[in-house]
């Protein structure tokens, strides 16, 4: 706490009144996130808006309170926002959390058609969805849409570990391979970054 004040002291004296106080609202938020809970729910109160419906959600979703984050995606949903490709993302990540794979796919197919479906996380999930639902050719069909070069490091593990699961190891060899020689050209944080990947990758390389 003695350090947590003297950064509060310090950037109330470098910054203006207004930054200081964000600043501020925000480390007060990471050390204590049912306060930042408690503050959206009276603003919900005083205002039910679209807008506060959702920073609420946002809230739960982060602390983990899974069903509380569903229940206000909802309501939000429920007034002019029924396309809402924001708030059926942030659904799907819940629900995924939940292991509730029914509603993942219920919700990820809401949006499918949606140009930023693709590649994305929430098709990366509608995959696995649709995989822990034995639906084996559609899974594959959209996990390896994130089998992108450079990019999605842990998503293609994984990619890798389902098509292993499948039989199909000759592809996920591919995958692996291509995805240790991307990690030679890696910056020194990324590979910091991706560690755990690369050392997976050449793990369940050498068990094929």
């Amino acid at each position: 706490m003695p350090l947590i004040g003297s950064i509060i002291y310090l950037i109330t004296q470098v910054y203006n009144q207004r930054d200081a106080d964000t600043i501020t609202k925000n480390i007060t938020n990471i050390i204590n996130p049912t306060k930042k809970i408690k503050d959206l729910e009276g603003q919900l109160e005083l205002a039910d808006t679209y807008q506060n419906r959702v920073d609420l959600a946002d809230a739960y979703l982060q602390l983990g309170n899974y069903e509380n984050a569903i229940n206000n995606y909802k309501a939000a949903l429920d007034g002019n926002f029924q396309n809402d490709l924001y708030v059926i993302k942030q659904m799907v990540e819940a629900f995924y959390k939940l292991n509730d794979f029914e509603s993942v796919v219920i919700y990820a197919e809401k949006i499918g058609a949606h140009s930023e479906f693709n590649t994305s996380r929430t098709q990366f999930l509608y995959g696995l969805a649709l995989k822990a639902l034995g639906k084996l050719e559609d899974a594959e069909q959209n996990l390896s849409a994130i089998d992108i070069r450079f990019s999605h490091y842990n998503e293609r593990v994984v990619y890798a570990k389902f098509l292993i699961e499948i039989g199909k190891t000759s592809n996920a060899k591919t995958v692996l391979e291509e995805l240790l020689k991307e990690g030679k050209h890696m910056t020194k944080p990324n590979k910091k970054l991706y560690k755990l990947a690369l050392v997976e990758s050449e793990q369940l390389l050498n068990t094929i």
